[in-house]
C-alpha cells in the first residue's frame, strides 16, 4: 500500500498532543477518522487536523462506508476501553496500536493476544521509551559486551500527580495506579535491553498518600535470570521538584546511564568516557522516542519492518505486573513460572 489508511480512537491529551501532530505530517499515511465519545470535542479534533469525518463510537465508524478504507486503528483511550475496543478492530480486520498499557489485568491481555491470532492480525503497543534515540544507543552498548557482564538496573520516573488523569485514579477504568501507568514502562525498557531474560521473583511495596483507589507510589525488586538484579521507584507524588527519569545500567566492566546518556567503559583499570558526543533535549528525545515508535506501526502495517513491542509481548508482561501487586498486597517475595 502507498498510504496507510488510519482512524484514531480517543481525542484526550495523548492524541492530540503526540500522536495525531506527528501522524499528520508523514507522507505515507491518511488519518481518515477521529473518535470520541464527546461529539462536540471529535468534531473540534477533526477540524483542528484536517480529519475529513469524525464518530462518537468505533462501531459507528466500522459500519459506516468509510470502513472498507481503513487499514488500522490507533487507540489513545481510557484503560479499561482497551480490550473491547481492540478485539473490535481486529474482528473487523484492521491492524491495531495501543497506547499503553495493552490493558488492566493479564487476561484482558491474553485475550488481545489470542483475537490477533486468530484473525491474522498486527498489534503493537506503545511503549515509546524503547524508541527513545539514549535507550536504542544503552540497547547497543549492551549487546556490544561494552560494560561487560549486566548484573544490576537501577531505575526510576518520578512524575508530579498534576499530569495524572483523573481516570488514572480509578481501579476500575485503569486497572492500577502508578505501576501500570510508569512502573510498566520501566520495566518494559529494561527486560528490553537485556533481550528478555526471565523474570524470576519479584517484590515490591505500593503506597497512597493522596490516592485511595490506587496506589500513587512503589518500590519494586526485581531478580531476573543470569544473576541480574532490577529495582524501579515509580511515583506521583514524592515530593521533589520537577520530574525525574533514569536508567542507571552497571556492569563487570563498567556503568550506562540514561537522561543524560553517560557511558563509562574500564580499561587497563582506568574508567573511560564512551559518551557519544552528540546530545539531545530531554524533549527532544520524548518527541522523537513517539516519531520512531509511529513510523516503525506504519512500516509494520505496510510490511517494510517486523511488528515490535508486541500484543504478545506487552501480555507477558502484565503477568510480572500482577504480581508486583500481589507481592504489595501479601508483603512478600512472589516466584513467577518461567516463560
Amino acid at each position: 500500500m502507498e498510504k496507510v489508511k488510519l482512524a484514531l480512537v480517543g481525542c484526550g491529551n495523548v492524541a492530540q498532543v503526540v500522536h495525531l501532530p506527528i501522524l499528520q505530517k508523514m507522507t505515507d499515511v491518511e488519518i481518515v477518522a477521529v473518535i470520541d465519545p464527546d461529539r462536540r470535542k471529535a468534531k473540534a479534533i477533526a477540524e483542528r487536523f484536517g480529519v475529513p469525518a469524525s464518530f462518537t463510537s468505533l462501531s459507528d465508524l466500522l459500519s459506516s462506508p468509510l470502513a472498507d478504507e481503513i487499514h488500522a486503528i490507533d487507540i489513545c483511550t481510557p484503560t479499561d476501553t482497551h480490550r473491547p475496543l481492540a478485539i473490535e478492530a481486529i474482528q473487523a480486520g484492521k491492524d491495531v496500536l495501543i497506547e499503553k498499557p495493552i490493558a488492566r489485568t493479564a487476561k484482558e491481555a491474553r485475550e488481545i493476544v489470542e483475537s490477533a491470532r486468530k484473525y491474522d492480525r498486527k498489534v503493537m503497543i506503545g511503549m515509546n521509551s524503547r524508541f527513545r534515540p539514549d535507550v536504542i544507543m544503552l540497547k547497543t552498548f549492551i549487546e556490544k559486551n561494552e560494560i561487560g557482564k549486566i548484573y544490576y538496573i537501577k531505575s526510576g520516573w518520578l512524575k508530579q500527580q498534576s499530569g495524572v488523569q483523573a481516570w488514572q485514579q480509578s481501579q476500575v477504568k485503569s486497572g492500577g495506579g502508578v505501576i501500570l501507568d510508569l512502573g510498566i514502562v520501566m520495566l518494559d525498557m529494561a527486560l528490553w535491553v537485556m533481550n528478555y531474560p526471565n523474570v524470576l521473583t519479584v517484590s515490591a511495596e505500593t503506597y497512597k498518600q493522596f490516592t485511595k483507589s490506587v496506589e500513587d507510589s512503589a518500590a519494586v525488586f526485581v531478580r531476573l535470570e543470569g544473576g541480574i538484579t532490577f529495582t524501579t521507584e515509580v511515583s506521583w507524588t514524592f515530593q521533589r521538584e520537577g520530574d525525574f527519569f533514569y536508567c542507571n545500567v552497571f556492569g563487570d566492566d563498567g556503568a550506562a546511564f540514561i537522561n543524560p546518556l553517560k557511558v563509562m567503559k574500564r580499561v587497563h583499570g582506568n574508567l573511560i568516557n564512551l559518551t557519544p558526543a552528540k546530545a539531545q533535549t530531554p524533549v527532544g528525545l520524548y518527541k522523537k522516542s513517539y516519531e520512531n515508535e509511529l513510523r516503525h506501526f506504519i512500516n509494520s502495517v505496510k510490511g517494510i519492518v517486523p511488528l515490535v513491542s508486541t500484543a504478545e509481548e506487552a501480555a507477558r508482561r502484565m503477568t510480572v505486573v500482577e504480581a508486583i501487586y500481589q507481592s504489595a498486597a501479601k508483603g512478600k517475595e512472589i516466584a513467577l513460572k518461567k516463560a
